[in-house]
């Protein structure tokens, strides 16, 4: 879906501050050629529940999954404050130009995932966390 796709929960529901900064930035990439699409959104909590059961049985543990994985209570996505960038094209624009919008990859170990970080703009993004176990506002 794209950044302009409304009626689609995954994006209707996102912050309306992030959606606005994904969509000055679509509208730029644009015009070098780039199409960002949206490869996951604001999610509700049984569905975060569900990718955080499906994360556990793939890597074993609780604690392994949480490197993927945030719980309810913890996930971005669920306060519809991230969003997961495809394809690669889309993620490597953003990685170069995100943070002049305030987009800011967030987690080495997940380059589509990206937040919003009004600071960013002047102060370019923060140091990434290795992976969402090692995010302070995780581990709470």
């Amino acid at each position: 879906m794209t950044v302009f796709d409304d009626e689609i929960p995954a994006v209707g529901n996102l912050d309306p501050d992030l959606l606005g900064a994904l969509r000055r930035a679509a509208t730029d990439a644009a015009d070098d050629g780039v199409e960002i699409f949206v490869n996951g959104g604001w999610r509700c909590r049984e569905y975060q529940e569900q990718l955080l059961r499906e994360a556990v049985s793939k890597y074993g543990s609780e604690e392994e999954a949480a490197r993927w994985v945030s719980t309810p209570d913890r996930s971005a996505h669920v306060l519809g404050a991230a969003v997961d960038i495809w394809p690669p094209d889309a993620k490597a624009w953003l990685s170069e130009h995100g943070a002049g919008y305030g987009l800011c990859q967030i987690y080495r170990n997940e380059p589509w995932h990206y937040e919003l970080r009004p600071e960013a703009i002047e102060d370019g993004c923060p140091p990434m966390h290795a992976d969402p176990a090692q995010d302070p506002r995780i581990r709470q």
